[in-house]
């Protein structure tokens, strides 16, 4: 189903919307959780370092998805909302060429190079032939992980969020069944991990697929659209590569933090592990608002009523407030039992160090949360460069405070501390540049805004 996001009462359109996609981001978060915990227990120590360890290889394939998904997103969003139906059409195939072409080039690096790539990020020996099977069979399955997340971009940009949780609740679910098939009967080891993951991925691929192209049908067009247009892959790639860039960057500046903990002993570097988790539950919560606050502004900057973007803009920071209360409260007070269960064997200083990180950045989850909707609205609204400035300011204020601060007589708490830092400059830079865009849309005010 369809939704018309340029129409209604804005907050009550972007609650409608912006609900499904938190629930399927929870679902995500719970699979992947569970996947560690089968591979973990099932399997044992080693089956769970290949998978970490092949995350960082892995995520870099998730990063040219994402583009992908929020490129074709935020295109699709803004020539649904101006009722262009037939160029919406040749956006949606253009995007199906360009992400074959995307599956080839990472296909080719990964079944030729893997070996080279986990060498690259000193895989220890011991891990090295189950990492290499993973990363095989996960990149056997890169064409559906890609076409599954342009079906959802698809769908967002068309305003309807309900139809990917139904497929993303259904594949998790099935996911961890198989994956507890695989390993504990079948006895297939870290590949049945990945065969699990390659199976639900196929299928939720295909039906999801077949969907898109039956709603694309029931929509009418006075001409027959062309399967690609270089113009409208421009304008996709605008968003993408920018959304690239920035999860690439992203696993760079963690990897450098990382090493930077490290210096500190195992002790904090075990404390951060676990916090870091729950801290990354909440940030892809916004992270995910932040994608459905984009589809919104798209949509509204297609049909030509930008005064709705400012109020969509208030009531995306009032929905990521009301999540940011329960979260800081529970972080807050009851951290030290949430951090249990992702430490193998705890200590005092592990807890100790895995609190102060909570107790620090938790209170600053507020401006995060105002910058994440900003930066939702300037991706929707096509401002890539403003948005890399501010999102780039604030992953290298961090790394570097990091540096600087651990350095001093803080100790590890500067690292922590540098976080705050880098999020309030981040938001101050987001929300000047999210006001300059506001002003920019001088577009002519619809008398259906407020419809």
């Amino acid at each position: 189903m369809q939704n018309d996001l340029s129409k209604g009462n804005p907050a009550s359109v972007l609650w409608r919307f912006c609900l499904p996609l938190f629930a399927s981001m929870l679902f995500q978060q719970m699979y992947s959780i569970a996947d560690s915990l089968i591979a973990g227990g099932c399997i044992g120590e080693k089956a769970l370092a290949a998978i970490g360890n092949s995350y960082e290889i892995t995520f870099i394939y998730l990063a040219f998805a994402f583009g992908a998904n929020i490129g074709c997103s935020v295109v699709v969003s803004r020539l649904f909302g101006a009722r262009r139906i037939t160029d919406m059409k040749t956006a949606v195939y253009t995007s199906i060429i360009m992400v074959v072409f995307m599956c080839i080039f990472l296909m080719t690096i990964g079944f030729l190079g893997n070996s080279y790539l986990l060498h690259l990020i000193h895989t220890p020996e011991d891990v090295f032939s189950d990492s290499r099977t993973y990363l095989l069979i996960y990149t056997a399955g890169l064409p559906f992980m890609f076409f599954y997340n342009l079906s959802t971009g698809i769908f967002s940009g068309l305003g309807n969020s309900k139809t990917p949780f139904i497929f993303l609740a259904v594949s998790s679910s099935a996911n961890v069944l198989l994956d507890y098939l695989f390993v504990r009967y079948l006895d297939l080891g870290i590949a049945g991990i990945a065969w699990a993951t390659f199976l639900c991925q196929s299928i939720s691929c295909l039906l999801s697929m077949f969907v898109v192209f039956r709603t694309l049908h029931k929509f009418r067009c006075e001409e027959r659209p062309r399967i690609f247009s270089y113009p409208l892959l421009n304008q996709i790639l605008i968003i993408a590569v920018p959304s690239i860039l920035q999860q690439s960057f992203i696993s760079v500046g963690n990897i450098v933090l990382q090493r930077i903990i490290n210096g500190f002993g195992t002790a904090v570097m075990a404390g951060y592990s676990a916090s870091i988790k729950l801290n990354n539950l909440v940030i892809s919560s916004f992270t995910t608002l932040g994608n459905g606050i984009s589809n919104y502004t798209s949509q509204n900057i297609g049909a030509k009523k930008p005064e709705r973007i400012k109020e969509g803009h208030r009531a995306g920071i009032r929905l990521e407030w009301l999540l940011c209360i329960p979260l800081v409260l529970l972080y807050f007070v009851f951290g030290k039992y949430l951090l249990l269960p992702f430490m193998e064997n705890p200590t005092g200083d592990a807890i100790r160090t895995g609190m102060q990180f909570l107790r620090i950045v938790t209170p600053f989850y507020f401006i995060a949360a105002i910058k994440l909707v900003s930066d939702g609205v300037l991706r929707g609204a096509g401002r890539m460069g403003a948005f890399m400035v501010a999102t780039f300011t604030d992953l290298i204020l961090r790394v570097a405070l990091s540096f600087i601060l651990s350095r001093t007589a803080l100790g590890s708490t500067g690292i922590w501390c540098s976080w705050p830092i880098g999020w309030g400059i981040g938001t101050i830079l987001s929300f000047i540049f999210y006001l300059k865009t506001i002003k920019k849309l001088n577009l002519p005010v619809s008398k259906e805004s407020q419809q």
